[in-house]
């Protein structure tokens, strides 16, 4: 391996204050003596696997949940010190943490800060406190600024905000409102990740469903909230870099670009996947079983075929608005875009959902690619799943 290498980190915290009702991620409420526990075996877990990246440079650094912010400060100082020992980090590394604003206050963002980490992502998802309380929500809109304001007292100058449409009970305006309010702090976020609700099977608010019991938006005012995010943050500066994410110029989340292009990454954590060499594998989930041997519960290991590679190529690659380099095709694989799946290309051309464009990040340097139209972006899904060989 060569020093150049780059690796990406992503360390999964479980844990969270009360479960949100549209959330089928692993993560759960524990007690302050089981966070702690977990804190300390993610923390070996972290050392040990570190002899797996020697020759790698990591160039970012992802806490996610669960809600990260949850856990004991000190737990996550000693986390972020390990990595910084253990690891070939990168002086310009991108170090993200994700918080809830009902779990943080001034001092833990400023140790935050001072531990490394230059990067937040804090999940709003609405500036209404009835809807925030329809979703299972642990935190009102005022406590959201007040999150956001320490953090900015903190040294953080870069901010991701989520938000959410399609919600129980929301109207066009009620949505409209929150991104008018994201998008009026002072100042405003470098980065907004706006998603649409999916029922999760299994979640409250999937039964709730089930039961006829939950009043969505319809079809036509959530495609309508979804052309309105576009319009209104575009016309603040931002730009729409991947199908839910926006970011002013030079922020763009570098770990989640890392994802779409098939960076190497290595997951920490239970549940947490990896990609390495072009194999795929994960932890398992189970608590007690990680908390006894944190470096012990790998599974679900599949070397990817050359086929698995380039179906993951597009299909991921083409989730930005940049879309897919052909050059870069042929150099992994030895083959032409044209050649492996000349026919999909062409019949989506014609149908409006792909289009060959030069360039990239709105530069003309001559580079040809293959990007979804706008029509395309609403349809992504349907587009994607065409370029499965199997």
């Amino acid at each position: 391996m060569t020093e150049n290498r780059e690796l990406e980190l992503y360390l999964h915290i479980p844990f969270c204050v009360r479960k949100c009702l549209y959330c089928d991620f692993l993560s759960a409420p524990a007690s302050p003596e089981v966070r702690r526990r977990y804190m300390d075996a993610l923390i070996r877990e972290t050392a040990q696997r570190a002899e797996d990246c020697r020759g790698r440079r990591v160039t970012s650094v992802f806490l996610g949940g669960g809600t990260p912010s949850v856990v004991d400060t000190d737990g996550l100082e000693k986390l972020l010190e390990t990595i910084g020992e253990r690891y070939a980090l990168s002086p310009d590394a991108e170090l993200t943490v994700e918080v809830n604003p009902g779990t943080v206050d001034g001092a833990k963002l400023a140790r935050l800060r001072r531990a490394g980490v230059n990067r937040l992502s804090i999940g709003l998802q609405s500036a209404d406190d009835r809807t925030l309380a329809a979703l299972g929500r642990i935190h009102t809109w005022q406590q959201f600024l007040d999150a956001y304001y320490e953090a900015r007292q903190a040294g953080f100058t870069n901010i991701n905000v989520d938000v959410m449409s399609a919600l129980p009970g929301q109207s066009l305006s009620e949505y409209l409102d929150t991104l008018h309010r994201v998008l009026a702090l002072k100042p405003a976020p470098e980065h907004i990740s706006a998603y649409s609700l999916i029922l999760e099977e299994g979640t409250p608010l999937w039964q709730m469903a089930q039961e006829g019991k939950l009043k969505l938006p319809n079809e036509d005012t959530d495609r309508l909230m979804y052309r309105e995010t576009k319009r209104l943050l575009q016309s603040a500066g931002y730009t729409r870099y991947e199908i839910s994410n926006y970011a002013k110029e030079g922020y763009a989340c570098r770990h989640n670009c890392g994802y779409w292009t098939r960076r190497d990454y290595l997951g920490l954590g239970i549940g947490a996947a990896s990609l390495l060499d072009n194999v795929r594998f994960r932890n398992g989930s189970d608590l007690e079983r990680y908390l006894e041997n944190p470096s012990g519960c790998r599974e679900e290991v599949q070397v990817l075929s050359p086929q698995e590679q380039m179906e993951e190529f597009m299909f991921l690659g083409l989730r930005m608005t940049e879309g897919v380099s052909e050059a870069e095709f042929v150099r992994l694989f030895g083959r032409g875009l044209e050649e492996v799946y000349g026919k999909v290309i062409e019949k989506n051309i014609r149908e409006g959902l792909l289009q060959r464009i030069t360039g990239r990040d709105g530069r003309e340097d001559g580079e040809e690619r293959l990007a979804l139209t706008e029509l395309g972006m609403d349809l992504s899904n349907h587009v994607m799943a065409q370029f499965l060989l199997s």
